[in-house]
């Protein structure tokens, strides 16, 4: 597959010019449009993205069964001492909120790398992008990054919460954000590379516990927790931070690390916060 490898993709983005390049040609070749026409693909991803975080910015905005809606409004409206990291901090955490309510009001989204973990990629790389005045075009470069890291993650490893736990939905969600921004901002191949290694290794094992098998407790908040990981692994290897493992043996752990995941915390609400006296209680109240 072309995604087989990361390293697989360094060693095209040495030929190509850049890992975006590489990544777009492996596209081309395998879906046979031209690179223009991939390119336009990508673009309405882009706009899709962003009308998401328009939709979700609207405190009126609810889930079907009310138990979500208005906290990515009410992150995106801070100021003062309820922002103590900063607007763009707040910004990323809400546009990954608001378009993970709009996920779960059954609005439209981009699965980027899934439903359950849409937000985090156009809530870290649009807002990054805005605070740094990037061109839509700088954009598209990075979500062919963010893609190209989201293709490793699939082949090696898993996308389904259900069958890897959260860390493959949020967690390849967090890598893929990490090594998009740190592109966006002039980053190697190689940071890129870390980037996303030093996020992933936050979110290791981390669990998939929905309340009531819904994909709104705690889901659309674990949204913002992988945007906050994301940040941190682009400003790590941005700032030099070599994360010793490389990119393809941390998929491979997540992998195992997912495997090896009691059923109870796949996708199945028979555990963690699904459990809880509070969770149950909930669930119970829905069934009525």
């Amino acid at each position: 597959m072309a995604y087989a490898s990361f390293s697989g993709l360094l060693k095209a983005a040495e030929e190509q010019g850049s890992l975006a390049k590489a990544i777009l040609e492996l596209e081309t070749l395998e879906s046979g449009m031209t690179s223009e026409d991939v390119r336009a693909h990508m673009a309405r991803t882009l706009e899709a993205m962003r009308d998401a975080i328009d939709e979700g910015s609207n405190p009126a905005i609810k889930s079907r069964t009310g138990l979500t809606g208005g906290d990515g409004a009410r992150l995106l409206a801070a100021d003062g001492r309820t922002r103590p990291l900063g607007g763009l901090f707040a910004r990323a955490l809400g546009s990954a909120v608001a378009t993970a309510e709009v996920n779960a009001a059954m609005g439209r989204i981009v699965a980027a790398p899934t439903a359950g973990a849409s937000g985090v990629v156009p809530g870290v790389l649009l807002s990054v992008a805005a605070e740094y005045k990037k061109t839509d075009d700088e954009i598209i470069d990075a979500l062919f990054v963010s893609a190209g890291i989201g293709g490793v993650f699939a082949a090696r490893a898993t996308l389904s919460g259900a069958a890897g736990g959260c860390q493959a939905e949020i967690g390849t969600g967090a890598a893929m954000a990490a090594g998009a921004v740190t592109s966006l901002l002039g980053g190697t191949p190689e940071q890129v590379g870390h980037a996303a290694s030093l996020a992933m290794q936050g979110l290791l094992g981390l669990v998939c516990d929905p309340v009531a098998g819904l994909v709104e407790i705690p889901c659309v908040v674990r949204n913002a927790t992988g945007a906050a990981v994301a940040l941190a692994g682009a400003e790590m290897a941005l700032a030099g931070v070599v994360f010793p493992i490389p990119l393809d043996e941390v998929v491979g752990a997540a992998a195992r690390v997912g495997a090896a995941i009691s059923p109870n915390l796949r996708e199945t609400a028979r555990g963690g916060l699904a459990i809880t006296p509070t969770g149950l209680k909930i669930a119970c109240s829905l069934d009525k």
